[in-house]
């Protein structure tokens, strides 16, 4: 039954957040009256931090609220930003007045008590997306007992199928949503997905007698803190040679509490001085051996995270360069239809629907054969093949931008800014490759990071796979501000302007594209010292192991005392 309610909740969410995003730089430019640079730096600060915060989201679930309550709290603070949202589009005195030639100078701004509606309901979506994200998918693997044999299994494709439920949400938005506002008006467009998201949150709530919870276990960056403080006070000390002389509690109190116990391992060894005894007792001097293992788990990861910011910077483009590029293409359809460029992003969700069924009841078996893992391939494999795939997608759209540049070129439309003679389809390999290697990136990435945390630290692993899309995000803004400045240096035109026709996407896909291959070398570095934690079953075995020895021999000790 929980699995019902909770991929059915993330169908609407999706529905309510691509239905903003996949159309947000063409509201920003069409209707507040933004150039290109400005309305794509602030889809792209606005989506990084629609990411970054869950990262805050998780702090709170796993110190204070625990998941369910953080979750349902910030569910309600979305509802309220969508409310405020669809309000803004929605009353005349809330945005500037049209204007059919947006580039020209005539065109009136929208006011700063205008901006200040607009973006402050969007970032109050951003606050409810920090409690949700990081704790809907960790509520959702919670479900599954980890010591069920049945349920283990099934676990193993939950994320799978996690993702393809998130995007149907995201495929209704992304063509049925982007035509509405595009054709029939941004009230309705934004109405649609509130309602929608309204929804959702009742049907959440409804679920509640049947969820498994878990309690929160405390704060998880007070425990690594207190174990890197506790490292560093003790860098001089040396190491036993046995790590059974390191401290550690006693295996009672983590049965009693419910808690998993690790075993010392020699990955970032230096942490292990955390645990060697002496004679402070203090917490921030001395630190279990479990507890130094969890936050060696949570570091070990920091350079897979960081190996994952450029394929989220490539994200960033589907919904601002790429959409904007679609303005620029014939998309007439017959007489009357005219294809929404937003509606290409559903390219993406429809070939990663694809891919991930493909990938789930075909790839996953064949491969298991040779490998002999459970999934096929290792997570960080998966990973790779996705990190290629976007070497080749910018390439192919640096080409296909220089293609449609040389059109615009032979028609002599080029300082007109016109009409490109072009189909929009043109633009499809791009996006149905980024839809392609999001069915092995992203599907590994949140699968790699709630699987490799702690599992006292599982909220703050899933906020990983969402912090990287946010400062991906930001380094999107970074990278287009930097390269618009500099490219327009001593009296160059730029390579990123209002006028894409007379702009050089081209160059600046191609340098995406050996930011890539820079990237993914590093990618095989970092993947290549990198070590798999064990996995919690086999710990749980060895620790239920040791307990019943352990009441053996106190049980023999006290029938001798008795004898």
């Amino acid at each position: 039954m929980p699995l019902f309610h909770l991929p059915l909740y993330e169908v609407f969410e999706r529905m309510a957040y691509y239905g903003i995003s996949s159309n947000l730089v063409l509201y920003l430019t069409n209707k507040l009256h933004q150039g290109t640079v400005k309305s794509a730096n602030n889809v792209t600060n606005w989506v990084g931090t629609i990411w970054v915060t869950p990262i805050v989201g998780a702090y709170v679930a796993d110190a204070h609220l625990g998941r369910y309550w953080t979750f349902a709290i910030a569910s309600c603070i979305y509802l309220m930003g969508m409310i405020v949202l669809t309000l803004s589009v929605s009353l005349p005195g809330l945005k500037p007045p049209a204007c059919k030639d947006i580039n020209s100078q005539d065109c009136k701004k929208a006011s700063t008590l205008q901006l200040g509606i607009f973006f402050a309901a969007l970032y109050t979506l951003a606050v409810g997306t920090g409690g949700t994200k990081p704790n809907i998918s960790t509520i959702g693997a919670d479900q599954f007992d980890e010591f069920e044999p049945k349920e283990k299994a099934h676990k193993l494709s939950f994320f799978n199928w996690w993702m393809f439920s998130i995007f149907f949400g995201t495929l209704f938005a992304n063509t049925v949503l982007v035509y509405i506002q595009d054709n029939v008006g941004w009230t309705l467009g934004y109405g649609l997905p509130t309602l929608g998201l309204a929804i959702s949150i009742a049907i959440f709530f409804a679920g509640t007698p049947f969820y498994r919870h878990k309690k929160p276990t405390g704060s998880p960056f007070t425990r690594m803190a207190k174990v890197i403080v506790a490292a560093i006070r003790k860098w001089n000390v040396p190491l036993p040679t046995d790590p059974k002389e390191l401290y550690e509690l006693n295996l009672e109190d983590y049965a009693q509490k419910g808690k998993y116990r690790i075993d010392s391992t020699q990955n970032l060894r230096f942490f292990n001085k955390a645990a060697v005894k002496t004679s402070s007792t203090n917490p921030w001097m001395l630190c279990s051996v479990t507890q130094v293992e969890e936050t060696k788990q949570m570091l070990a990861m920091i350079p897979i995270l960081v190996a994952t910011f450029v394929p989220s910077t490539m994200l960033a483009q589907i919904n601002t360069l790429f959409v904007k590029q679609g303005t620029t293409l014939d998309r007439a359809m017959g007489s009357n239809f005219k294809i929404p460029p937003a509606s290409l992003t559903g390219f993406v969700t429809l070939s990663m629907l694809i891919c991930v069924v493909l990938y789930d009841r075909y790839f996953v078996r064949i491969t298991r054969r040779w490998t002999k893992n459970p999934r096929g391939i290792t997570l960080l494999q998966r990973m790779g093949i996705g990190l290629v795939i976007h070497i080749i997608i910018m390439v192919i759209a640096s080409f296909t931008e220089r293609y449609r540049l040389s059109v615009a070129k032979d028609h002599g439309i080029v300082e007109k800014g016109q009409q490109v003679p072009l189909t929009i389809f043109v633009l499809l390999p791009q996006f149905v490759l980024m839809g392609t290697a999001d069915a092995f990136l992203e599907v590994a990435k949140i699968e790699f990071f709630y699987d490799q945390a702690p599992e006292s630290m599982k909220s703050l692993g899933t906020s990983y796979s969402m912090t990287t899309l946010g400062i991906g995000n930001f380094l999107s803004t970074f990278l287009l501000s930097t390269v618009s400045d500099i490219t327009k240096r001593h009296g160059h035109k730029g390579w990123i302007l209002n006028n894409l026709n007379v702009s050089h996407l081209d160059y600046y896909y191609a340098f995406f594209a050996i930011l890539n291959v820079l990237n993914f070398v590093f990618f095989l570095v970092v993947a290549k010292f990198y070590v798999y934690k064990a996995e919690v079953s086999d710990s749980m075995e060895v620790l239920t192991e040791e307990l019943k020895v352990m009441r053996l021999r106190a049980s023999a000790q006290e029938a001798t005392v008795a004898g």
